[in-house]
């Protein structure tokens, strides 16, 4: 955009930023808050529970607008009735929405799981393939959930996972000024070693569980206090 000329007779009204400024986040400050997430959760996995690449992309597909625990309950069942692609691919449509209907959006999601089931018979053998422009490709398949398959289960470091949690505390810490998942990835790919995209996402998704709870944050007992500038938050009482 051009700026105005020096010279110009009168001078225009600025133009609101709607969150376009980047804030600078120091490194050194990066790193800490890197190193104490590896304090405290020493041991970062994916709270889904899976056997195979087929059923951590299924129980990734179903986690969209839902808690990982209640996935956890329908899908022992599911698996169990579908227990590879094939089987999937050849379901009917208002049986898979009947096992998880408890999940919500349970017709789009059974048609999302049906899509991607038949999309892995078709060009691939009804194997996971360990590419994300491959699993992007497959209906209903997101860069949120290829990057969950392919870092829990490949631990291949294509992106960073950013879900609700991820997206609020990366805007809390001051790691990011921007609201659309694809822009905080951008933002978050560029602060962190490429060794700690998988590992990061999965530690504050617990962080988010147990410490800074949306409603709420337990502030005075973070481990990140101290480096957290807390955007949006309202001041600690003295």
């Amino acid at each position: 955009m051009t700026g105005l000329s020096l010279h110009s007779t009168f001078a225009m009204p600025a133009k609101k930023r709607t969150g376009s400024r980047k804030r600078k986040v120091a490194p050194e400050t990066v790193s800490e808050i890197l190193e104490r997430l590896h304090k405290t959760y020493p041991v970062a996995e994916c709270a889904l529970i899976h056997s195979n690449p087929y059923e951590l992309l299924v129980a990734t597909i179903l986690s969209a607008q839902c808690t990982d625990a209640r996935v956890n309950q329908s899908t022992p069942l599911l698996f169990k009735k579908y227990p590879n692609a094939r089987k999937l691919a050849a379901a009917k449509q208002e049986d898979v929405e009947e096992i998880i209907r408890p999940l919500g959006f349970f017709r789009s999601k059974a048609t999302n799981l049906l899509g991607m089931a038949n999309g892995l018979m078709e060009r691939h053998g009804g194997e996971v393939p360990d590419t994300l422009d491959e699993l992007v490709a497959l209906p209903g398949v997101g860069r949120k959930t290829a990057n969950v398959v392919l870092g829990t289960w490949f631990n291949l470091p294509t992106g960073v996972v950013v879900d609700t949690h991820v997206r609020r505390i990366s805007q809390l810490l001051g790691l990011t000024t921007a609201k659309q998942p694809e822009k905080i990835e951008q933002d978050l790919i560029k602060l962190l070693p490429e060794e700690e995209w998988i590992g990061f996402s999965h530690r504050l998704i617990h962080h988010g569980r147990r410490i800074c709870i949306a409603r709420r944050p337990k502030c005075r007992e973070c481990p990140l206090l101290d480096v957290c500038p807390r955007v949006g938050l309202p001041p600690l009482d003295e």
